[in-house]
């Protein structure tokens, strides 16, 4: 075994052109310095930098008291980090060290592996960006693009699975502290199809201010001037076809991951196609048919897409983002935010529009059903791998479901409670059958003891609790307080909006518990709180356009 570090301005091309499996491998979560890439290497895990307690320390003294730093560093986090865990490991399987080498080298330097060897070749990272680093494996078993069941992505994979793909060649077992995956390599070489991954991942998290934010934007003026225009003659259409582009946002966001367009042309895709999408559904339909037909849309194209396996999900904008290195294949808490108002409040608006006369025993199944399938697909490990799932879908569903039969309070206590227990059980049970080894099963099933499983939901916890303080999403906050504050004054004049469409009541009130609880129960409880709120505005909105009231 040998791990060579390249100089790093080589590039996935050279790997390919030496004989090497090439991919690229993320270098840590967001950019971080150099040493932690290295760090994170040798233990096999990983956490976000603001869950230590204090920033990574610099070599500019003693090496050993540098070294009693990083670990006491470590022991801080709320994980399992054990600073050099595959040497230790090494040596407490007696493995002798001309088993495994670790050298600096050029690429032609580094000789033809013999059958029986491996050799791990990565550029060696600069600290300076989070762009991933070329990476290349080259011995018996590697004749592909490199991947893992880390990532799922065809030339991706993470910089703690270097150490398990050691570990297993040697034929040692991987700790459990180790959270990375062996490497593999799968398919034919492609190194383009490899380059247009990094490229576009480098693009996500920049782009989306100009493909996402400015679009809302102008949507949002164009609306307001077109109501004042004509002095609220036509609010109520402006608001509908405002409400569908929103509802059409992610659809199109998806269609621009396939297409990989340059910037501009990605925002002009959005910030024309969806209200051009969202203006013909409503010629076309009308009403609550249209919002009910366009979320359906936008919910079939992501659970069609994850259901298939495909990248294009992971790769739009609103996807989990794996260029910051959190998530690469399933959904993220985006989209997790807003599928679980267009399930839950779009089986309202659809029992509304095209089934006003359904029984609350049909009404209620039906929301049952919606949401179940929709855990299912979204949470499941072979699909949408979203743990987050698991719970906000199946509590919408049911306060949904107990609301449009009319039962009490207590009913929905109980359904809040026992619906994400259950089908967390039930998603458990099918990951293991089928062994899909995703993160339900990494975090949770996999946790050793009830310790490991505190220190899950403490990091979580923390991570949510610290979403709070970013810069873009503070701004916001106040403006979600006031629409919250505003909502509950005027309650009343929402109820008269959706007099005579109990199951929209009952969808919203499932699709508001639902954003509520992703708030508490996931990591960025900020960004689900705002994307949850915005399109319960939506649909609010919607209602005010569709009742009788002046």
């Amino acid at each position: 075994m040998t791990l060579a570090w390249l100089p790093s301005e080589t590039t996935v091309a050279e790997l390919a052109e030496a004989g090497f499996s090439p991919g690229v491998m993320s270098a840590g979560l967001g950019t971080v310095p150099a040493a932690q890439t290295y760090l994170d290497i040798g233990q096999g895990n990983r956490v976000f930098s603001s869950l230590y307690e204090d920033p990574l320390p610099e070599l500019d003294g003693e090496r050993a008291r540098w070294w009693r730093a990083v670990v006491e560093r470590a022991e801080s986090a709320p994980a399992d980090i054990v600073p050099d865990l595959l040497s230790e490991t090494l040596v407490m399987a007696e493995i002798p060290p001309r088993r495994f080498e670790t050298k600096a080298a050029a690429l032609d330097q580094l000789r033809r592996p013999a059958p029986n060897e491996l050799v791990i070749a990565i550029a060696r990272p600069t600290g300076e960006s989070d762009a991933p680093l070329p990476i290349g494996v080259a011995g018996e078993g590697f004749d592909g693009n490199l991947t893992s069941n880390s990532t799922r992505m065809d030339g991706y994979v993470l910089s703690t699975d270097v150490a398990p793909t050691v570990l297993d060649r040697l034929g040692v077992e991987v700790p459990s502290e180790m959270s990375g995956q062996p490497i593999r390599a799968e398919g034919a070489v492609d190194v383009a199809e490899i380059e247009s991954l990094a490229a576009r991942m480098r693009v996500i998290s920049s782009r989306r201010g100009t493909a996402v934010g400015l679009p809302v934007v102008a949507w949002l003026l164009l609306a307001g001037l077109v109501a004042l225009a004509s002095r609220g003659a036509l609010a109520r259409p402006a608001v509908r076809v405002l409400g569908l582009s929103i509802v059409y946002l992610p659809l199109l966001l998806l269609l621009g991951a396939a297409l990989e367009p340059a910037e501009a042309t990605e925002a002009l895709l959005v910030g024309l196609g969806a209200p051009a999408l969202g203006a013909l559904t409503l010629a076309l339909l009308g009403g609550y048919r249209a919002l009910a037909i366009a979320s359906a849309l936008a919910v079939l194209a992501y659970s069609l897409d994850v259901i298939a396996g495909s990248p294009l999900t992971s790769l739009s904008l609103l996807g989990p983002n794996p260029g910051l290195g959190v998530r690469f294949y399933g959904i993220g808490n985006e989209l997790e935010a807003l599928l679980a108002v267009l399930v839950v409040a779009g089986v309202g608006t659809g029992l509304t529009a095209f089934a006003p006369r359904s029984s609350p025993r049909l009404a209620a199944a039906v929301f049952l059903a919606a949401g179940l399938l929709a855990a299912f697909v979204f949470a499941a490990g072979r699909f949408g791998a979203d743990v987050g799932a698991a719970i906000v879908f199946p509590i919408g569903a049911a306060v949904a479901a107990v609301t449009v039969a009319g039962r009490g309070r207590r009913p929905v206590a109980l359904a809040v409670v026992a619906a994400p227990l259950l089908v967390l059980a039930l998603l458990a049970l099918v990951d293991l059958v089928s062994g899909a080894n995703a993160h339900l099963t990494r975090s949770v099933l996999d946790a050793g003891g009830l310790g490991d499983l505190a220190e899950v939901a403490q990091r979580r916890l923390q991570l949510s609790a610290r979403s709070f303080g970013r810069p873009v999403l503070l701004a916001l906050l106040p403006l979600v307080l006031g629409i919250a504050v505003l909502a509950y004054l005027r309650r009343d004049r929402v109820r008269a909006w959706l007099e005579g469409a109990p199951a929209l009541r009952a969808g919203l009130l499932g699709a508001l518990a639902a954003t509520a609880i992703g708030t508490l129960a996931n990591d960025s409880g900020a960004l689900l709180l705002e994307i949850g709120t915005a399109y319960l505005l939506v649909f609010t909105g919607f209602a005010w356009a569709e009742s009788s009231e002046i």
